[in-house]
């Protein structure tokens, strides 16, 4: 593989990491392994430090690309607890919130859930990237200020009921660039009349480019190992 040129690696995103952890590993010993002091690095698509899944990483000229698979549809696997809210939509934070869960059944689910399919508009988690005046709307949330962010339109283009076992469910989402599981968790909770919040989101596959394609982190050094001397020789 010539890495210079241009090459993409998919990885499977480990719980707790931030996206930028997972390039600088990779950038870190893949420069070491070419024997370069720069190289570029880049990846498609941020996934938050509590959720796992496929990552696009693009080296080198493939960077260019980087837009290109952005913009690709995405699907998640997201495990939701009803009847409870938190300020950031997932486990980052405490409980704020308890609802009741009786109302919930599996036909009200089948009522509910479609309705989010098509394009739809999502206000964005306080607890995000989001820039507010120039600031990262995470920054300020953190800080117990008070973040408004504009709804953004985007479409969900499928969403299955994968399991129902209360106060869980487990849902399998295909949706657009910019779409944020944790505030369609909000969003859902709304709905039924309750609350929600995820405690698990695995990223499955971008594009074509699917979860059982991907490495583990523990694998680069075995990857390079065999991909830069299969490139020298």
């Amino acid at each position: 593989m010539d890495f210079i040129a241009g090459e993409v690696v998919l990885f499977n995103k480990p719980l707790t990491w931030t996206s930028f952890d997972l390039v600088n590993k990779f950038r870190y010993k893949l420069s070491r392994k070419l024997g370069v002091k720069k190289i570029k690095v880049g990846h498609a698509g941020t996934l938050d430090p509590l959720a796992t899944g496929v990552m696009i990483i693009c080296t080198g000229k493939a960077t260019k690309r980087i837009d290109e698979y952005q913009y690709q549809t995405k699907e998640y696997v997201a495990t939701l607890r009803l009847g409870e809210t938190t300020p950031s939509f997932d486990l980052e934070t405490a409980v704020d919130g308890v609802y009741p869960t009786e109302q919930i059944t599996k036909e009200l689910l089948a009522e509910v859930l479609p309705t989010f399919i098509g394009s739809i508009q999502q206000i964005p988690p306080a607890y995000s990237a989001c820039k507010v005046d120039g600031k990262r709307a995470y920054e300020l949330a953190r800080k117990g200020e008070e973040v408004l962010l504009k709804a953004k339109t985007l479409v969900i283009d499928e969403i299955e009921l994968l399991s129902y076992d209360l106060p869980e469910i487990k849902i399998r989402v295909v949706c657009s660039k910019g779409t944020y599981i944790r505030a369609l968790a909000r969003d859902i909770g709304v709905a039924l009349n309750s609350g929600a919040h995820l405690t698990g989101l695995i990223r499955t596959r971008i594009g074509a480019f699917t979860l059982d394609q991907c490495m583990q982190p523990e694998d680069i050094d075995a990857f390079l190992d065999k991909e830069v001397i299969s490139t020298e020789e």
